[in-house]
C-alpha cells in the first residue's frame, strides 16, 4: 500500500472498526500525522523546553489548529487502531491495555509491527491477499 492510499483509506474509513488494516496503512498514517503534528507545533510555537535541575522537562500547549488536528484525527485513528488488532486476531478492546503505563504500550506496538494473520480470521480477509480492503 502506497503513503497516500493509506492516508486515504484511513480518512475514508474513519467509522469502520470491522475489517482489518495492514501494518503498512497503519504505519503510514501514523507518519502522516507525526509529521503533520509536529508542523502544526512548529507553526504554533507551543512547546517549551527546561532543563536545570538534574533533569529536562518539556510541555506543549497545542493552540488551537492543533487541538483541531488531534480531534479530526482521533476517529480515524482509534478505527485504524482496531483494524490493525483485528490483522492480528485480537478484539478491538485490547487497546485498553495501553491504559497500562509503558507495558501495556510495548504491547501493543510490538502487535502493531508484526504481521497479521494469514489468509482470512474472523475479523476478515488477509489485507495483503486480497484484491482490496474489505471495509472499504
Amino acid at each position: 500500500m502506497t503513503p497516500v492510499d493509506a492516508i486515504k483509506s484511513a480518512y475514508r474509513n474513519y467509522i469502520t472498526f470491522s475489517g482489518r488494516a495492514a501494518r503498512s496503512e497503519y504505519w503510514w498514517f501514523a507518519l502522516f500525522n507525526v509529521v503533520v503534528a509536529t508542523v502544526i507545533g512548529l507553526v504554533e510555537g507551543g512547546g517549551s523546553g527546561h532543563m536545570g535541575g538534574g533533569g529536562m522537562m518539556y510541555s506543549y500547549n497545542a493552540g488551537i489548529i492543533g487541538t483541531l488536528w488531534s480531534l479530526g484525527n482521533l476517529l480515524p485513528g482509534l478505527a485504524l487502531a482496531v483494524r490493525r488488532l483485528h490483522d492480528k486476531d485480537r478484539s478491538g478492546w485490547w487497546l485498553l491495555i495501553g491504559l497500562i503505563p509503558l507495558v501495556g504500550w510495548i504491547i501493543l506496538i510490538y502487535w502493531y509491527v508484526t504481521r497479521g494473520t494469514e489468509g482470512p480470521n474472523r475479523f476478515g480477509p488477509d489485507p495483503l491477499t486480497s484484491a482490496g480492503p474489505a471495509y472499504s
